[in-house]
């Protein structure tokens, strides 16, 4: 799986829960820099807050690495519960045919302590070579941050499962593939992180213990250490380094990456990267260039002991999804191209749009500019017009936290004003958000407003449009600077607290009255029916 997060921390949140095992990791930052690492899959629950049910509902059939369906139709659901502000109850279950699968659960708040969860799987599976096999797994978690020391340490949990236990992933290799291998008994993982942000650097150590019924144990150690400094005239220069040791059958398995970035010209960055392992020396350089905020391109080239290799990406922040494309050459190997676009629609009773997206059915923001198409609008990352209906939705918008979109006014058009130009927004994880914005749009001239007596309206008396959106006050003489012209429009003129009289604009507009200030359009304002303009109370 490949995904996409804006910078600074974050969180891989979509993993299928079928997903088990050793994970290889590469995290590919935009300068160029890459960080490589295993990990095992271990994860505290979440907890949810009190009185609120969260739940996944979904069902399809499992497919093998070459994408071909195999296996049984299945329905999969999860839940959790926020019992009290403490205490939360989650499960879930699967239901395919020869496997099935209940899960239950309780997690605790600790508070200052942290956070401590407990749950039970039970499944049930029918092989043809070996008949019904049952089993139970148990798993105990506990996190803690330690946000004074910049730290946080995860003993991210003991599990232990029985011999005939099976995961679903464990049922259709043994299904599939001939027969069970790697039964795992007990495995938990310790995890430690550390910041030192006066030197600019960080550190990781993970630990993980796996043993199992049917052959020896695994151990495995991380450990990695990044910095950013300066150099020169070069700043923000990043290095990383990261070792690791695998130990099985009394034999070690150790290997090493380094990365080292640095910024080339305004918006591109340099990077050198290293694999050193038992069977592989591989050396890569790169170049990674940001075009615009809606567009970044990075191409490199290596040598290994596999033979050489070259690749590059282009990817586009479009309004209606994103849309990459790749391509990959090994010598004496392979070459593969590929192009993928990933969106989203969200459809609620104030609209629907089309919109990329960041993570499947997650948290975002519907934003409206009141039917005003081709608005700039953004959350935390690159901006997205509104469609013809004056709608965008945006989804780098973060889950409990106060989030802030904005009209991006330096990219408007010159017949386009934002009254109301920043809106904020706390929502809850995958919750959809509305925030409207006061836009006006249409052309701007200079007018003077002449009633019917061929009087002028009063000092300081207000222009709206059909929305009630105010357009011009009216200065001395009538003379009044309005904004959001469009042919044919109505606009009322108010004072003494209620509209007293209502503008006719022409159609269409005369060009020469829009184009030159110097010259000004003569609007006559005709009382409203049955009204006759009042007086001015001053």
């Amino acid at each position: 799986m490949r995904r996409r997060w804006r910078r600074g921390p974050f969180r891989i949140q979509d993993i299928n829960d079928a997903v088990s095992g050793e994970l290889d990791v590469r995290v590919e930052e935009q300068d160029g820099s890459v960080q490589e690492f295993k990990m095992n899959t271990a994860n505290i629950p979440y907890l949810t807050r009190p009185g609120t049910v969260r739940y996944k509902l979904a069902t399809g059939k499992p497919s093998e690495w070459g994408h071909h369906l195999r296996g049984p139709m299945f329905g999969t659901g999860e839940f959790s519960w926020g019992i009290s502000n403490g205490w939360s109850l989650y499960g879930g279950g699967i239901a395919g045919g020869d496997y099935n699968a209940l899960s239950l659960g309780i997690g605790r708040d600790l508070m200052a302590l942290g956070a401590l969860s407990f749950d039970a799987t039970q499944s049930r599976a029918r092989l043809p070579q070996e008949g019904a096999l049952t089993g139970g797994s148990y798993r105990l978690s506990y996190s803690k941050n330690f946000d004074q020391y910049d730290s946080q340490i995860t003993f991210a949990g003991y599990r232990f499962s029985q011999e005939d236990f099976m995961s679903m992933g464990d049922y259709l290799d043994a299904r599939y593939e001939g027969g069970r291998s790697g039964k795992s008994k007990e495995m938990y993982t310790i995890t430690f992180n550390k910041q030192f942000r006066d030197l600019g650097l960080s550190t990781y150590l993970n630990y993980s213990h796996q043993t199992y019924w049917d052959r020896a144990p695994n151990d495995r150690y991380n450990l990695m250490v990044s910095r950013y400094f300066d150099i020169g005239d070069f700043k923000s220069v990043s290095v990383s380094l990261s070792a690791y040791r695998n130990r099985y059958n009394e034999r070690n398995d150790d290997g090493m990456y380094l990365s080292l970035s640095l910024p080339w010209g305004s918006a591109g960055t340099l990077s050198y990267n290293m694999t050193l392992d038992r069977e592989e020396n591989a050396h890569r350089v790169g170049y990674y260039n940001r075009v615009d905020e809606h567009n970044n391109y990075q191409i490199s080239a290596g040598a290994a002991r596999s033979g050489a290799t070259a690749s590059g990406y282009y990817s586009h922040q479009g309004d209606m999804a994103q849309i990459n494309a790749n391509a990959s050459y090994q010598a004496g190997r392979y070459s593969a191209v590929g192009i993928g676009a990933q969106g989203g629609l969200t459809m609620a009773a104030e609209g629907a749009v089309l919109h990329r997206v960041n993570t499947p059915g997650g948290t975002r923001l519907l934003l409206d500019t009141e039917g005003v198409a081709g608005v700039p609008v953004r959350g935390y990352g690159s901006t997205v017009l509104t469609n013809r209906y004056g709608k965008a939705v945006v989804a780098d918008v973060n889950s409990y936290y106060r989030n802030k979109a904005s009209i991006d006014l330096n990219s408007l058009s010159d017949n386009v004003e934002a009254t109301r130009s920043v809106v904020q927004a706390t929502l809850t994880e995958g919750a959809i958000g509305y925030r409207k914005f006061e836009v006006i749009a249409g052309e701007k001239a200079m007018a003077i407003v002449k009633l019917a007596d061929g009087s002028e309206p009063p000092f300081g008396a207000t222009v709206l449009n059909a929305r009630k959106q105010e357009t011009g006050i009216i200065n001395d003489g009538g003379s009044v600077y309005l904004s959001g012209l469009n042919p044919g429009e109505r606009m009322s003129v108010h004072w003494n607290g209620a509209a007293q009289c209502e503008i006719q604009l022409p159609a269409p507009l005369p060009a020469e009255m829009l184009m030159n200030t110097m010259n000004t359009l003569l609007l006559p304002c005709r009382p409203l029916a049955g009204n006759k303009p009042a007086a001015d109370a001053n």
